[in-house]
């Protein structure tokens, strides 16, 4: 089925160098790039975003984390994209993510009380279509 979701290169991948490849895995699974940003997250915008845990106690190493340098956002379509690049992601902690993954072959365990998994992706068509909203305004 065709679809689109939105994703995201954190701080770290950006930081480390590593947005080409994990573009380059988007492309090589022939995904459509629709929308891509570099841009600095607001406090605001991080809380929309994360709306479901600004309660949460851990929610502040999020938040320094997630506004300590640029990311890189975008919009991909393709057939079962959210599936896809959830698969392609691997699982959030590194430790456990598989060798062939973005989070297995780049991601570091977590740091400063965040998780340093370098990308995230929509999990369902509603929150694809609810994240783009919010980072594109789509």
């Amino acid at each position: 089925m065709q679809e689109q979701t939105f994703f995201m290169i954190k701080p770290d991948g950006v930081k480390r160098g590593l947005v080409g490849k994990v573009l380059g895995r988007l492309e090589n699974r022939d995904f459509r790039i629709e929308d891509l940003q570099m841009r600095m997250i607001t406090r605001e915008l991080l809380e929309a975003h994360y709306a479901d845990l600004v309660d949460k106690s851990f929610f502040e190493g999020i938040a320094t984390f997630m506004m300590s340098g640029p990311v890189v956002t975008g919009i991909a379509s393709g057939p079962d994209v959210i599936k896809s690049w959830r698969t392609m992601m691997g699982v959030t902690d590194p430790v456990l993510a598989l060798p062939g993954t973005i989070r297995g072959d780049f991601a570091r365990a977590q740091e400063n009380g965040a998780i340093q998994n370098i990308v995230h992706g929509s999990d369902s068509p509603e929150s694809a279509r609810r994240e783009i909203q919010i980072w594109f305004g789509k």
